[in-house]
């Protein structure tokens, strides 16, 4: 799905997104969903720059252990999820236990029955990844804003000569835990602390981006501010 000039969303196990986005200097892959995403980009992984991150979560890490070991692809990761990404029995810590969602969600245990599929024993660990902050240089022309509580480290990216914005999983406009729609937090399940993912929102709403694409749904057009008013609205499931 093209969601802007020269930017390419793709779907990974109908769950998460990546993106790819075209540059003088060769694609840039944004985010990398399951490993099984390799498929999706292999005919033109050894083109790839490199892959930002927007956190290190396992259903964002996907192809790019794949991509640095066969083309040594740089992978950036967020300064404070760089042992989240390097680690791959070192996983995120949620507001709840995911086991109270999976006795109660039907979506809930189909994202992780796929995901479990998906990914394999050692599908996050990503090695020698290249830290990032807030105000870094980023290929691409990538611009990092910090908007941590879905993970500790989480970045929102904005490439503000496409009027675009990567959300992450700061915004999500279907919560793959409970299968509900429009803006919003992804379910406590998956989010390490709500309250910072809120204050959040007001990071986002101030890049005045027209369209947001988010880790998982469809993206949103009406621009920033309005989805972050509907996020804080709709709150954590």
């Amino acid at each position: 799905m093209r969601v802007a000039e020269g930017v390419e969303q793709f779907t990974d196990q109908g769950i998460v997104n990546w993106f790819l986005v075209e540059t003088d200097e060769g694609p840039v892959a944004v985010d990398a969903g399951f490993p099984t995403a390799w498929k999706q980009i292999s005919d033109r992984a050894s083109e790839l720059r490199a892959i930002v991150l927007t956190h290190a979560h396992i259903d964002h890490l996907g192809f790019a252990p794949i991509a640095q070991r066969k083309h040594g692809t740089p992978v950036y990761v967020p300064e404070k999820d760089v042992g989240l990404a390097k680690n791959p029995l070192y996983y995120a810590k949620s507001e709840r236990l995911p086991l109270i969602y999976a006795l109660r969600y039907a979506p809930t245990r189909r994202i992780y029955w796929r995901g479990a599929k998906a990914v394999g024993m050692l599908g996050k660990t990503v090695k020698d990844p290249t830290p990032y902050r807030e105000g870094d240089a980023l290929p691409g022309g990538l611009k990092a804003i910090f908007t941590p509580g879905h993970t500790k480290g989480h970045m929102a990216l904005h490439l503000p000569d496409r009027d675009l914005l990567f959300v992450g999983d700061t915004i999500v406009t279907h919560d793959p835990y409970t299968d509900r729609t429009g803006p919003r937090l992804i379910a406590r399940a998956a989010t390490w602390n709500v309250e910072t993912n809120l204050a959040s929102l007001d990071r986002i709403a101030a890049t005045g981006a027209s369209t947001l694409v988010v880790g998982h749904g469809e993206p949103w057009r009406n621009g920033a501010a309005a989805a972050a008013a509907a996020a804080r609205e709709a709150g954590a499931a």
